[in-house]
């Protein structure tokens, strides 16, 4: 609840339909703001989502108890700022940019609105560079590059949110901005708690916005998380944006739509969800020249393990990539649960040299032959000394899987991850067991880099 500013016009309430407030009498462009005044203690911040002639639709923020027809409707003076600076660091956000830790009022550098200006696309400068995620099977088959904008598609339960909270110790960034997006409210305290850490969240920023929060709430705060990444890369940072989900940001939209009138599309998701996305995605990545950067990672919501999924489709021909994680794996205890034949780096090839890419690629060919052949091989069908690839993956299995595991406390470098891959690709028979212990002595914490 906040108290109403200055009124500059005021009109009254006729009829709610479902999320949606009509009110007459009042003229706001689409995406003001007005407050609803409850009584003269109380009034509910709204917004405006669409007009229909002399009447305006309004969606609050809040959740509203007691609202009546003819109850007064004021336009809001204030701009709709935002704070962002460098005190935000080790703070808890709501998607209006409110505390909620508890741990005091905001002491902003600056305030700013929503929306970010448009950087000119020849203006940007190219991904170059390598970043190390700290995850072995990224650095060394999907590895990433600084300005790189990634999706993870999942279905849930599968370790989405464990592989987030793993990148945000060991990623090497100046500045980590996380979204928790439509998430369960005992995951936002638990993923600051356990994934993020007290050491992990002095360098960075959540933005929280639970699935009991208004859909405006949730559009507001992805829309927050990418305002602050975006003022620390204009002050030439290297900032790592983590949004879960980018799915929830597209469902929070369609309830909106549909609330004003929109007609659904594509199994229910109005166009405008699919117009949304990628200006909010395309908001990341490098700044200009010399500048900062923002490396992206979106998770995507695979409802029933479905890859064709309207959002996750959208959003796979957006985005510079995609790791998928799949509910097989995760279901064999092989965590993270990344199924490297289905996903790619789009960057890789040009960030990365040839030998790098010579050995990933070869890795990827002996995994995806002995998927190939697993039926054979499990009932006994397969006669070995068919094809060598497939018996140098019979006799060397072990190791490729546990070059592919990795645990939640395990830092793997980018250089020791490719010094991994080359040892497992280059293995004999003789000395696999040694190997495999050699995989899993991460060479240190990301955090003392």
């Amino acid at each position: 609840m906040l108290n109403s500013p200055r009124p500059r016009i005021e009109g009254r309430i006729t009829r709610m339909i479902g999320l949606t407030i009509e009110a007459v009498g009042i003229k706001c462009a689409v995406g003001e703001c007005c407050y609803i005044e409850l009584s003269a203690e109380q009034s509910v911040e709204a917004e405006v989502v669409g007009f229909s002639g002399d009447r305006i639709y309004l969606m609050p923020l809040y959740p509203i108890e007691g609202l009546q027809a003819g109850t007064r409707v004021v336009a809001s003076s204030d701009s709709g700022k935002v704070p962002v600076g460098m005190n935000l660091l080790g703070r808890v956000l709501n998607g209006v940019g409110k505390p909620i830790d508890g741990k005091g009022p905001l002491l902003p550098e600056a305030e700013t609105g929503l929306a970010g200006e448009i950087i000119n696309p020849l203006m940007r400068e190219p991904i170059k560079q390598p970043l190390d995620v700290g995850i072995r099977t990224i650095n060394g088959l999907l590895t990433v590059g600084r300005g790189q904008r990634m999706g993870l598609f999942a279905g849930s339960g599968v370790g989405k949110s464990v592989l987030l909270g793993m990148m945000t110790r060991f990623t090497e960034a100046e500045i980590i901005v996380v979204g928790l997006i439509g998430e369960r409210g005992r995951e936002v305290k638990e993923f600051i708690d356990h994934s993020l850490g007290d050491e992990g969240l002095k360098r960075s920023v959540v933005v929280a916005s639970p699935a009991d929060d208004s859909p405006l709430m949730r559009l507001r705060a992805s829309q927050l998380s990418t305002r602050i990444a975006e003022y620390f890369r204009d002050q030439g940072k290297n900032v790592l944006l983590l949004m879960d989900s980018l799915t929830r940001y597209a469902q929070a939209q369609r309830e909106i739509a549909l609330a004003v009138g929109e007609p659904p599309a594509t199994k229910g998701y109005p166009p405008s969800v699919f117009a949304k996305i990628p200006k909010l995605v395309e908001r990341a990545g490098n700044g200009e020249e010399g500048g900062g950067s923002i490396t992206a990672f979106y998770t995507v919501l695979t409802e029933g393990d479905d890859q064709q999924d309207p959002v996750a489709d959208s959003a796979r021909a957006i985005l510079d990539g995609h790791v998928v994680l799949s509910r097989q794996l995760a279901e064999q205890g092989h965590y993270p649960a990344i199924d490297i034949e289905a996903s790619i780096s789009r960057a890789m090839p040009q960030i990365i040299d040839q030998d790098h890419l010579q050995m990933a690629m070869r890795f990827k060919q002996l995994y995806s032959k002995f998927r190939q052949n697993e039926d054979l091989i499990n009932v006994g069908a397969y006669v070995k000394g068919s094809d060598p690839d497939t018996d140098f993956v019979i006799d060397n299995l072990p190791s490729l899987n546990a070059y592919l595991r990795q645990g939640i406390d395990e830092s793997f470098p980018l250089l020791q991850s490719m010094q991994q891959m080359i040892m497992v690709l280059s293995t004999p028979p003789a000395v696999e067991q040694n190997n495999q212990q050699q995989l899993h002595r991460p060479v240190t914490n990301g955090l003392q880099k």
